[in-house]
């Protein structure tokens, strides 16, 4: 569905927005504003990565941005994000996206005159802002998130929940999120070149920097928790196994003792001792009374 959200007789661009795009939505925007082939493909692609491009009459620039409600088992690139992409001349500037992007709503009722909107590329920077600060606003979630895995690991709650899969879908998306913040530096660094930079560009860096360092340590502190939620996982087998390897020593020689006079071999003189039976039972537990006290010696128990 076309839009035309700012003409010209208000600012001194055209603004149209584009939501879920058809074949001919495509050509009648190719045609009208003499696009290049190329860059119409590139924009169909649904999990295109943030680029930017010159063109002889505009600047294509594809931007991902942090979907509103993604679901917590996400753990693509189309699933996480969604794609933006804005074509934008001299004259003009085009938007498409196949989903409802809800800054770009919210853009449309600003003041247009205003100096961080005037002309068509202070509007691209100005949108590919809104767009890193998706990210910046999903942070908060994920880190909420972890606290709560955290909780569960180190207090032991484990079972409560899937925890290991929940942390690796985690960690997926921090992954994908780190990715896509990455590739916006070519973005950024293009917005923000010596002939071109301002204050508005300025923030772009800033801020494109910033929510990069803070997924960083996002993604190394979801690599810790899971080192020790293998540790402690690790430490649980380990008590499991020394519980029963103490209890395996335990019976050992009683099992060894009671086989011996398990045998009933005809010529075995204490089958027929009348006190057989208590002896064997005392020698059992003296064996097992000597195995305590040395494990308790060892300090194994």
């Amino acid at each position: 569905m076309i839009r035309t959200i700012v003409e010209k007789e208000i600012a001194n661009y055209e603004w149209i927005d584009i939501a879920e795009p058809t074949s001919e939505d495509f050509t009648f925007i190719k045609q009208r504003f003499n696009l290049n082939e190329a860059s119409i493909k590139d924009s169909k692609e649904p999990e295109h990565l943030p680029k930017i491009e010159e063109f002889e009459n505009y600047t294509f620039v594809i931007l991902r941005v942090m979907s509103d409600n993604f679901k917590e088992n996400s753990d693509s690139i189309g699933e996480i994000t969604d794609r933006l992409t804005i074509f934008y001349g001299s004259d003009f500037v085009i938007t498409v996206h196949k989903r409802r992007i809800e800054f770009l709503e919210k853009l449309k009722n600003i003041e247009f005159t205003s100096n961080k909107t005037k002309n068509s590329r202070k509007l691209a920077v100005f949108i590919t802002t809104a767009a890193v600060f998706t990210f910046s606003q999903t942070l908060e979630q994920l880190s909420t998130r972890i606290d709560a895995y955290e909780e569960l690991i180190f207090l032991k709650r484990m079972r409560q929940q899937p925890v290991l899969k929940n942390l690796y879908f985690i960690k997926r998306q921090i992954d994908v999120a780190r990715k896509v913040i990455f590739l916006y530096k070519e973005v950024v660094e293009h917005f923000h070149s010596s002939s071109k930079k301002d204050v508005y560009t300025r923030d772009l860096k800033d801020l494109q920097i910033r929510t990069a360092t803070l997924y960083e340590n996002l993604s190394e502190n979801v690599a810790q928790l899971l080192n020790v939620y293998f540790n402690i996982s690790s430490n649980h087998t380990n008590e499991i196994m020394r519980i029963l390897t103490i209890f395996s020593v335990f019976f050992m020689p009683i099992t060894f003792v009671a086989g011996i006079y398990g045998m009933n071999f005809k010529n075995m003189p204490e089958l027929e001792w009348y006190y057989g039976y208590p002896i064997a039972i005392a020698i059992m537990i003296a064996i097992s009374l000597a195995i305590y006290l040395w494990f308790k010696r060892k300090g194994w128990l």
